[in-house]
């Protein structure tokens, strides 16, 4: 197999763009799908003392199969513990004790803002969403949160509808405004076209690298605010050898994953 094969798609990229954020010894809060994918990647390959967890209960399991919800039973057998919802999110989260959360939403704006509750106005609304579920809670006290999206002018946003997992809110110094901890918040956006990171100083997102098939025109052209374009901007490595191979051999030989193609993710 090549260092790089040529064969991946591109939510194979996107894991693969999300495991790479991880270093080693960090705990990892998921849900299902890229998420898990990602942190699992993760795991066997450049970090192996990360630990993942779900908001369920399940702490540092080892699923023999893609998890299709975060209670499902395939996290238990081997896991070092099963609690609850107060053990990961009381006693891990709102102690401060996890590095990594994955995140998304209908809409995300330039500060990493996610609106997972309305569409328009809130009283008048084009389309009301789910809800917050374990969202808010994990954007507002993980260290580094990780965002899924999808690239367009309509999943990506100036400023959001409504916040319901709050960002970098309106700017510099505004989460600490609203009593968040110091040191969280939005660390990546990874979307199908591009990864964006936040400005230590603006806390806006920039184009840190665009996918193979896409350029930086495209990205700018698909995203709703002034983009601004780090000087380093690169071209995303794509998936190696080996995260490729834990993927289809280890995590989802049956390439579920497969699934988000059909959701957009191309």
């Amino acid at each position: 197999m090549s260092e790089h094969p040529n064969d991946y798609i591109k939510p194979e990229l996107m894991a693969c763009c999300g495991a790479r954020e991880i270093r080693d010894g960090d705990r990892v809060i998921v849900g299902t799908g890229f998420p898990t994918m990602a942190a699992n990647i993760a795991k066997h390959t450049h970090a192996p003392n990360s630990v993942m967890m779900q908001e369920a209960g399940s702490y540092d399991a080892v699923p023999r199969r893609p998890a299709l919800s975060v209670g499902d039973p395939c996290l238990n057998p081997g896991a070092a513990m099963i609690g609850g919802l107060v053990e990961i999110m009381g006693m891990f989260l709102q102690r401060g004790w996890v590095d990594v959360g994955f995140l998304s939403g209908s809409q995300v704006d330039k500060f990493g803002n996610i609106n997972t509750t309305v569409i328009g106005d809130y009283y008048n609304p084009k389309s009301r969403l789910p809800g917050s579920g374990g969202a808010n809670p994990i954007g507002s006290l993980v260290k580094r949160v990780l965002i899924i999206a999808l690239h367009d002018t309509r999943r990506l946003a100036e400023k959001v509808d409504f916040v319901t997992t709050p960002g970098y809110i309106d700017g510099p110094g505004a989460r600490e405004r609203w009593g968040l901890p110091k040191g969280t918040g939005p660390w990546a956006l990874i979307t199908n076209k591009a990864v964006l990171k936040f400005d230590e100083e603006t806390k806006e997102a920039y184009l840190a690298s665009y996918h193979p098939d896409s350029s930086v025109d495209e990205v700018v052209k698909n995203t709703p605010w002034d983009l601004k374009v780090a000087d380093d901007v690169h071209e995303t490595e794509p998936p190696r050898a080996d995260e490729i191979r834990v993927l289809r051999e280890i995590l989802d030989p049956n390439r579920m994953i497969k699934i988000y193609e059909g959701r957009g993710y191309v």
